[in-house]
């Protein structure tokens, strides 16, 4: 198993050397014909759920992960994208491809509202002042009629490009997925990037971070804008995805925890263990969505146990992986110097 994980790791990093978007494409040819192996659509409903869960969850990195703010209120930046493509859609009848932008950027002015009182606030006070972000919009959603209040928007359009609606589970993947790969790709940029390494700065110690000409309140906000970015685009895409209806119930505080645990599971700044922590995550919720009233229990619990015996989180398992087969292959390579320098050849030593 370790040979063949190495194996696989060591391809992806050779078609990479070849072309930084090659792996990319190659991953979105494999997953094209994903649709054809699942029994029914709820299968495919399922797939292109984790796909927007995945978009989420590495928004959150961004802000938790690379710059290291304490945050909570993801999922209102996730509504507000989600609500505005259904208002949209529903009372001016506007299209897929005029919603998407202008929930991405209402959300994006929401994220500067949301960033701002990090200038001032870290650790456990930020996470509070989130919260509470979080449970005034979705209150706000509740007792608004103009948003549907309770009983939540339906009759939000499919996609329609050039007179074919995506209105099948099977046809909306084709948009989701590449949109997702798209998005986590743009985090590996972002991550390698001068702004990537300034969070990390930030993250690590922002006083020490201003003092080598960061600017740390800029940094701040650039982190809480682009993680709005991903959350806008997330809630675009689940309104428009069939049945077309957003409710209150899909911004709750179980929904909150929900996309956190993915984070914390993954590994915090971890992009590829985000993803699966999102793929792991999404599943289980799904199958314990009959204990509902016990599901904030169970995720509270393995968000405590992930923290205390698993503080990096599956991604940091893998990367700790492949860092000792590189020390271990670097130990051989070394003993096998040692080995010939010390013995020589034959001709060598009568030389």
């Amino acid at each position: 198993m370790q040979n063949f994980i190495s194996g696989i790791a060591g391809f992806f990093t050779r078609l990479k050397s070849i072309h930084p978007l090659l792996p990319w494409g190659i991953a979105l040819v494999v997953l094209l014909p994903l649709p054809q192996f699942t029994v029914n659509n709820y299968q495919v409903y399922l797939i292109n759920f984790i796909c927007i869960m995945i978009i989420l969850a590495t928004g959150l990195n961004i802000v938790k992960g690379f710059a290291g703010q304490v945050t909570v209120g993801h999922v209102a930046l996730y509504a507000i994208g989600a609500y505005t493509s259904a208002v949209l859609s529903t009372k001016f009848g506007m299209p897929f491809y005029v919603n998407l932008p202008v929930s991405i950027l209402a959300a994006m002015i929401a994220g500067v509202l949301v960033g701002i009182p990090s200038f001032r606030l870290e650790g456990a006070y930020l996470a509070l002042a989130t919260l509470a972000f979080a449970q005034a919009v979705e209150v706000y959603i509740r007792v608004t009629n103009y948003l549907g209040a309770a009983s939540g928007i339906g009759g939000i359009k499919a996609p329609e490009f050039f007179g074919y609606s995506l209105r099948k589970y099977d046809d909306y993947f084709y948009l989701v997925m590449p949109i997702m790969l798209a998005a986590v790709y743009a985090s590996f940029a972002i991550l390698r990037s001068a702004t990537g390494r300034a969070f990390m700065a930030v993250r690590e110690d922002p006083i020490s971070a201003a003092s080598m000409g960061i600017n740390v309140r800029r940094y701040k906000l650039i982190a809480f804008v682009m993680s709005a970015f991903y959350a806008g685009l997330a809630g675009s895409l689940y309104a428009h995805m069939l049945p077309g209806y957003v409710h209150p119930n899909n911004f709750t505080v179980i929904e909150m925890v929900t996309v956190l645990l993915m984070v914390v599971l993954g590994g915090i700044g971890n992009i590829w263990g985000g993803v699966i922590g999102a793929i792991i995550v999404t599943i289980v919720a799904d199958i314990t969505r009959e204990y509902y009233f016990y599901q904030l229990l169970l995720f509270g619990a393995v968000i405590v146990g992930t923290v205390l015996f698993m503080p990096k989180g599956i991604g940091g398992i893998i990367d700790r992986y492949f860092v000792n087969r590189r020390f271990i292959a670097a130990r051989e390579e070394t003993a096998e110097v040692k080995r010939g320098i010390v013995g020589g050849s034959p001709d060598e030593s009568s030389g």
